[in-house]
């Protein structure tokens, strides 16, 4: 059974636009996930990226142009301009943590959190935005105040870890061969190293 190390960020509209194609290539595959939200500016500070608002307007331009069309292809709602972003990422990764420490498919749980943000525009700092989408995907919603100081180390460890295995970006996907991939872009080349093919 393969497994993937899946690093991403709650407030990433790629790790939104990404949700429905990995999940169906993990269903496809029988394949094992652990999900590892981060902080993604960090992760941009460590790795020599730029946060949005930094790029050059050239950058800045063609990422909106990008998430339109990723948008259009996936068929998902979405906002150009989501009303609470960018916005504390911690408190729905603790609460991802926390879920996946339960036990339990974390998948819709991430989904119903980044939709929150890039198609109904609500601020996924919020508790009781937090606490609708622990509900909604069969969670309990009191898991958003449970093992917050084990949340906090493990989403600070995350990013240690992404930084050491060679991530630089959101959404990011390692298979148990350390094959990476990186991108809603790049689900494609995932599921064709799944299947053998490289």
């Amino acid at each position: 059974m393969p497994h993937i190390d899946y690093y991403f960020a709650t407030i990433s509209p790629f790790t939104y636009l990404a949700g429905p194609e990995f999940e169906a290539v993990v269903a496809k595959h029988g394949a094992t996930v652990t999900y590892k939200p981060l902080d993604i500016m960090g992760l941009f500070g460590r790795t020599g990226g730029v946060p949005p608002k930094d790029r050059h307007p050239n950058r800045q331009e063609y990422r909106l142009q990008d998430m339109r069309r990723r948008a259009i292809v996936t068929g998902l709602p979405f906002q150009m301009k989501p009303a609470h972003w960018p916005t504390n990422m911690a408190p729905s990764s603790y609460a991802i943590i926390a879920a996946q420490n339960a036990g339990g498919n974390v998948g819709p749980l991430v989904q119903a959190l980044t939709r929150s943000c890039w198609a109904d525009d609500k601020d996924i700092s919020d508790e009781s935005v937090i606490r609708a989408c622990l509900e909604e995907t069969g969670f309990d919603p009191e898991l958003v105040n449970s093992g917050l100081l084990e949340g906090a180390e493990t989403y600070a460890a995350n990013l240690e870890e992404a930084v050491a295995k060679g991530v630089f970006g959101a959404p990011f996907f390692i298979s148990d061969k350390d094959e990476r991939f990186w991108g809603q872009d790049r689900i494609d080349d995932l599921d064709r190293h799944l299947s053998g093919e490289f």
